[in-house]
């Protein structure tokens, strides 16, 4: 990203939610919007044309839905954008199955622009939950209990301890002070545990963490 803007892809059923995104994502300098879709058929052809950062995804449209869409993105591209799925309802399980799909996190549809532009910028970085509280409590929601010791028996014990942080929504550099190490050595870590769980990414990790049991709601 190099000091170019963010590219974002809008996928949205609805046109008057598409001209809000963008005239929103507009008006920031360091972002544009480089293609729209109105299903997710079209998003994953708009994606594949404009290779975009991000893509704003609906969870809910017609033909192809967000959840596929989101799938489709992640197995057919090698370096596929971070999905934000935009949603009515945050407990939905739809929402859950997208992210469980690869999607980085969700944004209400009644969100303040500014927490929309946060998010793009978040999921970009990749260096933190977007939202974290309502990732955690999505998970701990709909999350599939398996047995926690499979997935200990796969990371280290620094790892895990890693990994409790990352569930809490801390970025590398808070964990980094939390544990008293490097910021380097943290990511290292998160590198590692990310590549045992098969995540794609944070959210991926926190909901593994929720499904195995690893991590418990309080």
């Amino acid at each position: 990203m190099s000091g170019d803007p963010l590219r974002v892809v809008l996928a949205d059923d609805e046109r008057l939610v598409r001209t809000a995104l963008r005239a929103i994502i507009g008006a920031e300098p360091d972002m544009t919007v480089v293609g729209e879709a109105a299903t997710g058929a079209e998003a994953v052809s708009v994606v594949r044309q404009q290779r975009p950062d991000v893509v704003l995804m609906d969870v809910r449209m017609p033909e192809v839905d967000g959840i596929r869409a989101t799938e489709q993105l992640l197995r057919t591209l090698d370096e596929p954008p971070r999905v934000v799925v935009v949603t009515t309802f945050e407990n939905d399980s739809y929402v859950y199955e997208a992210l469980r799909a690869g999607a980085s996190g969700f944004l209400l549809k009644r969100a303040a622009a500014e927490e929309l532009v946060q998010a793009v910028r978040l999921v970009a970085r990749s260096d933190s939950l977007l939202f974290p509280a309502a990732v955690r409590s999505l998970a701990a929601h709909h999350a599939r209990r398996r047995r926690a010791d499979a997935l200990r028996g796969r990371l280290t014990d620094r790892e895990a301890e890693v990994l409790r942080l990352v569930a809490e929504g801390l970025t590398n550099a808070e964990i980094a002070e939390r544990l008293s190490v490097g910021p380097q050595t943290v990511k290292s870590h998160v590198a590692s545990l990310l590549a045992k769980l098969g995540a794609r990414d944070r959210t991926q990790a926190v909901i593994a963490a929720y499904e195995h049991g690893f991590v418990t709601p309080g």
